[in-house]
């Protein structure tokens, strides 16, 4: 991956996908597919960064996400 943020989430051509359990108000991450890279970008800033991470990097943080490892940041 040659760099790890693209400053413009909305130029992208990528399928962006939220939780069906987000709020109405759209206060929600969304991913998508991107080269050999998962994008990550805040759904009310379409047009703002995107940070993109490795399929690796996205594999130990949804095994630690399930494990409970970050629920301290949201209680």
């Amino acid at each position: 991956m040659s760099h790890h943020i693209i400053s413009d989430a909305s130029t992208l051509a990528i399928a962006w996908q939220k939780s069906s359990t987000s709020g109405h108000d759209g206060d929600c991450v969304e991913f998508a597919a991107y080269e050999d890279a998962i994008a990550i970008r805040h759904s009310k800033a379409p047009n703002g960064p995107a940070l993109l991470f490795s399929r690796s990097e996205m594999e130990a943080m949804l095994t630690g996400a399930k494990a409970g490892e970050f629920d301290h940041f949201i209680q």
